[in-house]
């Protein structure tokens, strides 16, 4: 039985409703940003080709799109950690927020209180992304674990299983860098990186039932998405139709572009609030296992990273506390 109720995750992305109509806009702005690159670099291309032969011209169109799909990819590349604070880590401070039973203060919409929560907590967006990608890096090695598990395993036909258990342990452990951003948030963690690690063994020690509940969203979000896409090559169709020459391939692209839109900003939080729910089940009245921090410090130097951070992060701390403490008069004499 899974630890979740679709039930409950549904009706938290439903009070949650202003920062799902901003992750709507923006995921299919990006969406969009990427059609639009795409095909006006595909025109530009194929203005430039026409003046040698057909077959020129639709080459220089394929140039044109390629150089206007990359030239969006960097910008959003270089823009991820603002996306990670403003949208990822306001909607997940929201959501631990309802979920623990603590109303959003009277007369504050629900994007400023968030950006208050996110500042408080991690300070810059520099900082957040830190955090994120050490967690990453846990988790990365984390599913290498598990992969050579599964691999050694003397089961018949099962490498050409891997790639199913790939993707199952991407969605497994993939939300696992937002799980701990929600503990931190609801615990208050004056610490991220500390929070973070603390967060981390938490969720190493209910490894099983976790994985158990992330096989049934792992099911979910499956089905859903291949149904999104199904819908999504109609207008995406209609787009690659307005394109220049033999585009016929792009419909596809886009329309798991859009796909990726939509479950960005509709379906991970869904998945994200089933996985919370069962990680703060779980792990109620637990403390952190000596024994698994231990293994997870082994198994990955990001993870003794966290710690160094920790430290580092308490230190500054109290240094700035000391520097802005007033001196007594006995300190003094």
């Amino acid at each position: 039985m899974a630890d979740f109720k679709t039930s409950t995750a549904l009706s938290l992305l439903r009070r949650t409703a202003p920062f799902v109509v901003f992750r709507l806009a923006v995921y299919i702005g990006i969406a969009v940003a990427y059609v639009l690159a795409t095909g006006t670099g595909a025109g530009i291309g194929y203005g430039i080709g026409g003046f040698w032969e057909q077959d020129t011209a639709l080459a220089y169109s394929f140039y044109g799109a390629f150089a206007g799909f990359g030239l969006t990819a960097a910008v959003l590349y270089l823009l991820r950690e603002y996306i990670l604070y403003m949208v990822k880590a306001g909607h997940i401070a929201v959501m631990v927020e309802l979920l623990q039973g603590r109303d959003i203060p009277a007369g504050q919409g629900q994007i400023a209180y968030a950006r208050t929560m996110v500042a408080e907590r991690f300070g810059t967006a520099s900082v957040l992304f830190g955090v994120d990608q050490l967690v990453k890096g846990v988790i990365n090695a984390v599913t290498g674990l598990l992969q050579g598990l599964f691999s050694i395993l003397p089961i018949p036909g099962l490498d050409k299983l891997m790639g199913i258990v790939r993707a199952y342990l991407r969605v497994a452990v993939g939300l696992l860098d937002e799980v701990m951003l929600a503990y931190c948030f609801a615990t208050r963690a004056e610490n991220p990186f500390e929070g973070s690690r603390t967060a981390l063994v938490l969720y190493a020690q209910n490894a099983r039932p976790m994985l158990v509940n992330a096989a049934w969203v792992t099911a979910i979000v499956w089905l859903v998405s291949f149904m999104i896409f199904l819908l999504m090559l109609v207008p995406a169709g209609l787009v690659v139709w307005l394109l220049p020459g033999e585009t016929g391939a792009a419909a596809v692209v886009f329309a798991l572009l859009f796909a990726w839109a939509l479950k960005a900003a509709l379906i991970e939080p869904f998945a994200l609030a089933c996985i919370l729910q069962a990680y703060f089940k779980l792990i109620d009245g637990q403390v952190p296992d000596p024994a698994w921090q231990a293994k997870l410090a082994n198994a990955s130097g990001r993870f003794r990273k966290i710690g160094e951070k920790a430290l580092a992060w308490t230190g500054r701390r109290s240094g700035a506390r000391g520097m802005s403490d007033p001196v007594s008069p006995e300190a003094q004499a």
